[in-house]
């Protein structure tokens, strides 16, 4: 059953949240599924958590309330683009279960595809591949409420795909998240 004013289903689009801990890959394979749907074609957006947080909750701290409504914020703006026949790209930490639930609540009573994907990496390999160096500013006392370190990260129970990243490269990453959405109609 298709939402209010949707697209035709040949439009249709979904949103693919990507969860994990900081430095996980989320953002990289959400980046390189991007250039391979568009070059199929797509309409893809992503959605990258940092960003989406500068331009649209800079207001926020990171109490679990505030990072809560920042996630429900970027489902909200997922579930519009998804709506519009656009592949949602969504690579955003999103700590608490609750939060990534409402999310997913949102989408299907909306009648919007939806999946989670947890990127399964080790909080001591994501300090290893850490760019900004929060995992370092962490251990040194510069910085506290880190997800994963000194704040919770709530590992998902049930994700449509868990990618562990430990053990595969870029490529082998998107090729499953890749083929999730074949499996599901998205791609």
């Amino acid at each position: 059953m298709s939402a209010p004013n949707s697209p035709p289903a040949e439009w249709r689009g979904g949103t693919v949240w990507l969860t994990g801990l900081p430095s996980a890959g989320k953002s990289t394979i959400a980046r390189t599924l991007a250039e391979r749907l568009r070059s199929g074609g797509h309409r893809v957006q992503v959605l990258d958590g940092d960003e989406i947080r500068a331009a649209l909750s800079a207001e926020l701290g990171f109490s679990k309330e505030d990072r809560d409504i920042n996630v429900r914020r970027i489902g909200f703006v997922a579930g519009l683009l998804a709506d519009h026949g656009v592949t949602v790209l969504v690579p955003v930490i999103a700590p608490y279960a609750q939060a990534r639930a409402a999310v997913r609540d949102l989408h299907a009573t909306r009648g919007i595809p939806y999946v989670e994907v947890h990127v399964a990496t080790p909080v001591e390999i994501c300090a290893e591949r850490d760019v900004k160096h929060l995992y370092a500013r962490q251990a040194a006392g510069e910085l506290s409420g880190l997800t994963g370190t000194d704040d919770p990260y709530e590992v998902p129970v049930d994700p449509d795909l868990r990618v562990d990243t430990q053990h595969h490269t870029v490529d082998e990453s998107v090729r499953q998240v890749r083929a999730l959405l074949t499996a599901r109609g998205l791609s």
